[in-house]
């Protein structure tokens, strides 16, 4: 197992610069600037000085290597030095936003907690809600709780988050008045009614993204489940005398858990990245918005290190599930 990690690691490092080469240049290349939109008026010389106090002055290669160096080093080091008190950093430069003149990961840390509060707990919720379904489903093929579980899965397959989410407002926000509207980050939770309004300024975003969520894993369970229920082992297993409880949890659940703890996995980044729609939709101060505004103001160093961190908890949460399959099913060995 070990090896096995270590060889997916080594794996992992050039695949990693690949893409942060590939995010570089397409977001780099890409058409707009904030020079862009600065006035005509300006002399030329101002403007080759805001230009360079950006450090767009630079060759694209020679922006792409220091801004690689500040990921994996400049930052990392700052951070250890917040906690440990060291001096690994130094002054060196962090990646900055070309928009606020902040640094990236500060503004990153400030945005987070609301997108892992909101997205986390959707994901969370869409994870409860969907392996009960998807078992009992193909426990009871074509019964009536099969056939609602399927109407659920296409609900939440076919409507689009901006769509299920605008029809929550109207209807739970508008008509009956039982949610905010909006999202209020600024709402900070020291006793039990600001946790109670909390949780009713939650209420709609984690529905409308527990439902999607919900549907898809829901349908990877169900016919995961079925794929296992004809199988050999689980006759054998019914011969020897089980319970039809310990066949189902036991024997059936683990095998079949195996592609959906991929899909689970792979799925945990969309978490960290935030959701776009819902996040704008409700007035969630997440990265999803964060992302939406580098976008608008063409903040490029934004908008490239929040894709790349995306592109890196894709490839580590596909490391995650790799390893994970040998502890769910004991045929597999890595050698």
């Amino acid at each position: 197992m070990l090896v096995f990690t270590l060889r997916r690691l080594l794996v992992a490092i050039p695949t990693l610069l690949v893409i942060s080469l590939v995010i570089f240049l397409l977001v780099d290349f890409a058409p707009g600037s904030p020079m862009s939109e600065i006035p005509l008026t300006v002399p030329p010389d101002v403007r080759q000085k805001m230009i360079a106090a950006l450090g767009a002055d630079q060759p694209v290669l020679v922006r792409y290597v220091l801004w690689l160096r500040q990921f994996f080093w400049v930052e990392p080091a700052t951070l250890f030095d917040g906690i440990f008190g060291t001096h690994l950093a130094g002054n060196e430069q962090r990646i900055l936003s070309w928009q606020s003149r902040s640094p990236v990961f500060s503004i990153i840390g400030q945005r987070m907690p609301q997108t892992l509060t909101v997205i986390g707990t959707a994901y969370l919720v869409g994870i409860l809600i969907a392996l009960p379904i998807g078992i009992y489903s193909a426990y009871r093929q074509y019964s009536w709780f099969d056939q609602l579980g399927t109407l659920f899965a296409m609900i939440g397959f076919s409507v689009p988050t901006f769509f299920s989410g605008t029809l929550f407002i109207i209807v739970f926000a508008v008509w009956f008045g039982w949610f905010p509207t909006k999202y209020d980050t600024t709402l900070h939770v020291t006793d039990w009614a600001s946790f109670l309004k909390q949780l009713k300024q939650m209420a709609m975003p984690v529905m409308t993204l527990g439902l999607a969520n919900a549907a898809t894993i829901s349908r990877y369970m169900r016919s995961s489940m079925l794929e296992n229920m004809g199988q050999d082992y689980v006759r054998t297993a019914r011969a020897k005398g089980m319970t039809e409880r310990t066949v189902v949890l036991k024997h059936v659940l683990r095998n079949s858990l195996i592609p959906v703890v991929t899909v689970i996995a792979l799925g945990i980044p969309s978490i960290f990245g935030g959701a776009i729609i819902t996040e704008n939709l409700f007035g969630v101060n997440g990265i999803g918005a964060a992302l939406i505004g580098a976008i608008h103001a063409n903040d490029l160093p934004m908008v490239q290190t929040l894709a790349f961190i995306f592109a890196v908890l894709i490839v580590t949460f596909n490391l995650i599930a790799d390893v994970l399959y040998g502890f769910l099913d004991p045929r597999i060995r890595y050698d």
